[in-house]
């Protein structure tokens, strides 16, 4: 397919997600996304983030397989978590879960920093090509177990985590900086929910449930 092609299913893909939106209103309490969200969601390529046999479906509002039993989220899921996330230009935000860097690419339209860990190595040395190769030059990706969160550079104003733990791991709250913001999808795999963390100045914890969703599980190195 041509790069036209691409644009052309690229525009669908926010029609879609528009219309997805307004039909969520209930759950997101608005009817549309913010509209930095909807620009970084048109500008970045997904068809550059799918293995090449995919290319044909990048645009589809569906996951796709991107190996070692992985998938690339849904573009309606991905555009709302980036918007429940609220980034900000100034923000440095952690990603758990870097696949092949979709997300991290979005995120980077947006964010001052991004650091993306990524458990799984080959996926990781292929995200770095992906996003060099586009010049997301403000992402910084490490294989590592992504339960950890990344010491060396917290505290982080957002967290966002692209794989599903049953219970939100204590390091990533901790590392969340008073007045931030985590989106994280969490519980059994047949009953997760899209959840908000919110840390207030004083350092407490309040969280809301967005939606069910169906999300890889966050894999702990430690205990697999």
């Amino acid at each position: 397919m041509s790069d036209p092609d691409f644009t052309t299913l690229r525009q669908l893909m926010l029609a879609e997600i528009t219309a997805k939106t307004i039909f969520a209103t209930s759950y997101l309490g608005k009817a549309a996304l913010r509209r930095l969200v909807m620009e970084a969601m048109g500008k970045v390529p997904r068809h550059e983030f799918v293995p090449f046999e995919l290319r044909p479906y990048a645009y589809v509002d569906s996951p796709l397989p991107i190996g070692f039993g992985k998938t690339i989220s849904q573009p309606f899921i991905v555009a709302v978590m980036t918007d429940l996330l609220d980034v900000q230009p100034t923000d440095r935000v952690l990603e758990v879960g870097t696949g092949l860097g979709y997300q991290s690419a979005v995120l980077s339209e947006l964010a001052q920093r991004v650091y993306s860990v990524e458990l799984i190595d080959e996926l990781a040395s292929q995200a770095r090509r992906r996003l060099a190769d586009l010049g997301c030059s403000n992402v910084e990706i490490k294989v590592g177990n992504g339960c950890n969160g990344w010491l060396e550079h917290a505290p982080f104003d957002k967290v966002i985590v692209t794989a599903a733990p049953e219970l939100i791991p204590p390091a990533l709250t901790y590392q969340l900086k008073p007045g931030g913001k985590m989106v994280i999808p969490a519980g059994l795999p047949d009953a997760q929910q899209l959840i908000v963390v919110e840390k207030d100045a004083s350092g407490s914890l309040t969280t809301r449930e967005i939606f069910a969703v169906m999300f890889s599980t966050l894999e702990d190195a430690e205990s697999g």
